[in-house]
C-alpha cells in the first residue's frame, strides 16, 4: 500500500523547490556562485530538501534558453528522466514533471508518468503547461496552440481514461486519434498523479479549476495576493471540486537584513546578466499571460532575482513573517528558488522551518 502523496500531507503550509534542474535555477545572474545545474547538485539539492521534510522538487521545462552572457537555461535536464533519477535517491519527498502539451503525446506521458510513479512508490506530480515561448515549439517545427487548454483538457482526459481503462481505447477528439490505445502499468496513484497547472489568464485557471488539483500563480504586492485566491476558488466552486492554491517565491536570506539586501542588490542588479533579462521579459510580455501587466515595467529586479515571482529578501524571522502571511491570505504551498541551492537551502531549512513549526504551519 503506497502512502498519500506529500502535498496532500499534515502540514498548512506545503514547501517544495523550484527549478534546480535548469541553469540557473530562476536567476538570471552572472555571479560566480550562479547555479550550474549540475547532475550532482541537483542529486545535493534533492536530498536536502528531502531530510529536511520539504513536500516537493518541481522543475521547469525549457529547450531552448534566453541568451545572454550565460545562454541562460539553455542547460536543463529532461524533467520525465530527472524525477525518476531522483526517486532513486531520495525517500519522501514529491517529485514532479513538467510536461509541455502540445509537445509530448499523451500516451506518452502515461507511461514515462506511471513509471516514474511506481519507482517512487506514489510521489509522482504532473506539472501541465501549454507553452509560451514561439521560439522553443519552432525547434519542433510546432506552432504555438491558439487555443491551448482544450488541447490540455483532451490530452489529460486521454490520460486518466488510459489508467481507468480495462480495455484499449478508442478516442476522436478535436485534437487527437487513438486506436486501440492502452498504457500499462497505471499510475499507482488514483486516479492518476497529482496534478498541478501555473496559470494567471482566465483560460488557465478555468483549465485548472476543471481539471488539476493544485494552481500555482503569481501575485506583485501581498496586498493583492488574496484576490487571485479568491478568483480561483470561484472559478472552482462554479464546476464542483476543490482546487489547493500556491505560489513562487525567490528566496535570500541572511541573518541580517543588510547582508540580504545587499546580496539581492549584487546578484540581481550589479551582476544581472541584462541581456538575458531583457530578452526573457520581453518573451514573457508579449507571449505569456504569467503576470500582471505592469509587474514587468515595475520589477526588473524580480525578473533578474526570479523569473518575476514574489521576493522574499531578509532574515530567517522576516522571511518567515512574510510566507505567514502568504498563508494567511489563503496559499496553501509556496515553490522557492535559490541562487545557489546547495549553499543557501541548509541556512533557510535550519533557521525558517523552526518558526514556521512554531506557528501552526508546520509539524
Amino acid at each position: 500500500m503506497i502512502k498519500a502523496h506529500p502535498l496532500h500531507g499534515p502540514n498548512k503550509l506545503k514547501l517544495g523547490v523550484f527549478s534546480t534542474n535548469a541553469d540557473g535555477g530562476l536567476a538570471i545572474t552572472d555571479v560566480p556562485e550562479r547555479w550550474t545545474a549540475s547532475w550532482q547538485d541537483n542529486l545535493t539539492a534533492a536530498q536536502i530538501a528531502d531530510r529536511a521534510g520539504l513536500e516537493f522538487m518541481l522543475p521547469i521545462a525549457r529547450w531552448r534558453g534566453f541568451g545572454g552572457r550565460n545562454k541562460v537555461r539553455e542547460w536543463s535536464f529532461e524533467t520525465f528522466t530527472w524525477a525518476a533519477a531522483l526517486a532513486t535517491a531520495t525517500e519522501q519527498i514529491g517529485l514532479f514533471m513538467t510536461v509541455h502539451v502540445p509537445l509530448v503525446h499523451p500516451l506518452y506521458a502515461a507511461k514515462a508518468l506511471a513509471t516514474v510513479d511506481h519507482i517512487s512508490q506514489g510521489r509522482a506530480g504532473l506539472n501541465i503547461v501549454c507553452g509560451w515561448n514561439p521560439k522553443e515549439f519552432g525547434m519542433f517545427g510546432t506552432p504555438l496552440v491558439e487555443k491551448g487548454y482544450d488541447q490540455a483538457a483532451e490530452w489529460i482526459e486521454i490520460l486518466e481514461r488510459l489508467y481507468a481503462s480495462a480495455e484499449p481505447l478508442d478516442y476522436e477528439g478535436s485534437y487527437y486519434t487513438l486506436e486501440e490505445a492502452v498504457s500499462r502499468p497505471a499510475s499507482l496513484q488514483v486516479p492518476r498523479p497529482v496534478t498541478m497547472n501555473a496559470a494567471f489568464g482566465g483560460p488557465g485557471r478555468d483549465f485548472a479549476a476543471a481539471r488539476c488539483d493544485y494552481l500555482f500563480t503569481t501575485f506583485s504586492e501581498m496586498s493583492d495576493a488574496g484576490k487571485h485566491v479568491a478568483d480561483i476558488r470561484e472559478r472552482a466552486d462554479k464546476v464542483g471540486r476543490d482546487v489547493g492554491v500556491y505560489t513562487v517565491a525567490h528566496v535570500v536570506c541572511r541573518p541580517t537584513m543588510e547582508e540580504a539586501r545587499a546580496y539581492y542588490t549584487r546578484y540581481a542588479v550589479d551582476m544581472a546578466d541584462h541581456d538575458a533579462v531583457d530578452a526573457h521579459m520581453a518573451g514573457k510580455k508579449e507571449f505569456s499571460q504569467s503576470h500582471d501587466p505592469h509587474a514587468y515595467d515595475r520589477y526588473r529586479q524580480r525578473f533578474a532575482g526570479g523569473a518575476g515571482t514574489y521576493p522574499l529578501i531578509g532574515t530567517p524571522e522576516t522571511i518567515a513573517a512574510d510566507m505567514i502571511a502568504i498563508a494567511e491570505q489563503g496559499y496553501q504551498g509556496i515553490a522557492l528558488s535559490f541562487v545557489n541551492y546547495t549553499q543557501e537551502l541548509p541556512y533557510f531549512c535550519d533557521h525558517v522551518l523552526p518558526i514556521l513549526r512554531k506557528a501552526g504551519l508546520r509539524e
